[in-house]
């Protein structure tokens, strides 16, 4: 299985970019886990956190609000009005 490809941006720059084996983040819909393979998908973000853990095991966390979720081909593109590392 191959590996997420994952960008997380806020309005103003990249917050976050790198490979992922998971990422975690809170929707409108609940919380999602997206792993490689993943089925195409778009959703709007709730305020929360966004957890990737890295392909060494790292873990690292994002606050991010006012944005979607994109999901396709091993590539998560996460786009918020606001985002951050903590």
């Amino acid at each position: 299985m191959s590996d997420l490809q994952v960008t997380v941006v806020s309005a103003t720059a990249e917050v976050w970019s790198g490979e992922a084996e998971m990422v975690v983040a809170k929707t409108t819909e609940g919380e999602i886990g997206i792993l490689a393979g993943h089925e195409p998908m778009l959703g709007v973000l709730a305020a929360g956190e966004v957890r990737i853990t890295t392909n060494s095991g790292e873990k690292v966390t994002a606050t991010a609000d006012d944005g979607f979720l994109s999901v396709e081909n091993n590539q998560v593109t996460i786009v918020a009005g606001q985002a951050e590392i903590q």
